[in-house]
């Protein structure tokens, strides 16, 4: 299954992804997926919002215990973040049917679309969709970097973007969902391959619109200048130097400019700030203190800022007694936290949920050097197939 996933929507230059939602890698992802549902003869849905479903059992029989992650990745990422845990899903269903398990609740296996939100500025848009948190009105309009809508990618792709939002019907079906990924740090590197999740720090998106005037690059005196760049790049180093203060983090990782010519002064620059804490409010704080430094900053500058909330997630405080009887399950696995948002975190809210961590020696994610040894990927597989038979099974 590794193998075959490996190639798809994998840049020859730079080595890593690029599965973007209703993209043509995102349609091999699909396909193969809808695949291996049915070369095990599972019951194989596609819902109302994009996300793929491999059934064991009756849906409608509720209570049904849930894996899976999802197949999409953000910009050159890595090819452990997401797939692992949906290749590792299907190989813990082989593990128990090769142990002779008999299963007393339905399982599925679950593939969350667009969780990256690398396409459309929004994280996690298929389960927040499921969970109402993200409406359809607002899915209707969120735009790509081309312009192209939400909507219109989605019809392309052959998917009803009429038929999109909540949908607590499929959500009453869930009794638990666990999601194995790969770990997005180095908590691990020293313990043991496999640890269980506890909590996702809240985090958030913030799009910094910075208004400034365009103008000639060789003409135009340095005290005549309404330079957005100076506003922009100021605010990056205030947003590092507030987020160490704060014990936060706070990321600038994606930048536009108009007009973006070499000899032009920028009469447009946009930021994305990625931020995230251990409590929400020490996020609010940071987030505020950034926005302040910038409006400083423009005003000095002649530049005009604007703030934007793309995003946003709270703290989430994983189901203690799951978390806990995953942890004995697996013989006292290590129990940590992460800064990193996932589809558990947005389902946790509706379902009870718990996440598996594989250990990632350098810690390193988002990226193509994103690793996991082969020897602690099985331990993974090992492990989510305990949990799914202690769940699932007699």
């Amino acid at each position: 299954m590794w193998a075959e996933l490996l190639p798809v929507g994998r840049s020859a230059a730079s080595g890593g992804y690029r599965r973007f939602a209703w993209n043509t890698a995102d349609a091999e992802c699909r396909a193969w997926f809808e695949q291996q549902a049915r070369d095990r003869g599972l019951g194989y849905e596609l819902d109302r919002n994009g996300n793929q479903w491999a059934w064991l059992g009756d849906p409608a029989a509720g209570d049904a215990v849930v894996t899976g992650s999802h197949l999409d990745s953000v910009p050159d990422g890595g090819a452990f973040d997401g797939p692992l845990g949906v290749v590792s899903s299907f190989a813990a269903l082989d593990e128990l049917r090769a142990r002779g398990a008999r299963f007393t609740r339905p399982l599925a296996i679950v593939n969350f679309g667009d969780e990256e939100g690398a396409r459309f500025g929004v994280a996690c848009i298929g389960s927040r969709l499921t969970t109402g948190v993200l409406s359809r009105e607002a899915a209707h309009e969120l735009r790509d970097a081309d312009g192209v809508r939400l909507p219109d990618a989605m019809e392309r792709a052959g998917q009803d973007p009429t038929a999109i939002g909540a949908d607590g019907e499929r959500l009453a079906r869930i009794g638990a969902f666990v999601e194995l990924h790969v770990e997005q740090g180095r908590h691990l590197a020293e313990h043991q391959p496999v640890g269980v999740a506890s909590a996702i720090w809240p985090h958030g998106r913030w799009r910094f619109d910075f208004q400034g005037e365009a103008n000639h690059a060789g003409t135009t005196r340095v005290e005549d200048r309404r330079d957005p760049m100076l506003t922009y790049a100021t605010t990056v180093l205030a947003a590092r130097k507030k987020a160490r203060l704060a014990g936060a983090l706070a990321t600038f990782g994606k930048v536009a400019v108009e007009p973006n010519g070499t000899n032009a002064i920028a009469s447009l620059v946009r930021g994305w700030l990625d931020s995230r804490a251990a409590d929400e409010a020490t996020l609010a704080a940071l987030v505020g203190e950034i926005e302040r430094a910038a409006a400083e900053r423009g005003e000095r500058d002649g530049v005009r800022v604007a703030l934007t909330r793309e995003s946003y997630t709270p703290v989430v405080d994983f189901d203690g007694p799951l978390r806990d009887r995953l942890a004995a399950v697996l013989g006292g696995a290590p129990v940590l936290p992460t800064g990193a948002g996932h589809d558990a975190g947005i389902l946790a809210s509706a379902v009870p949920t718990a996440m598996l961590f594989v250990r990632n020696p350098s810690g390193v994610s988002h990226s193509p050097a994103e690793h996991a040894e082969t020897a602690d990927c099985l331990a993974g597989v090992t492990a989510l197939a305990d949990v799914l038979e202690d769940l699932a099974c007699q």
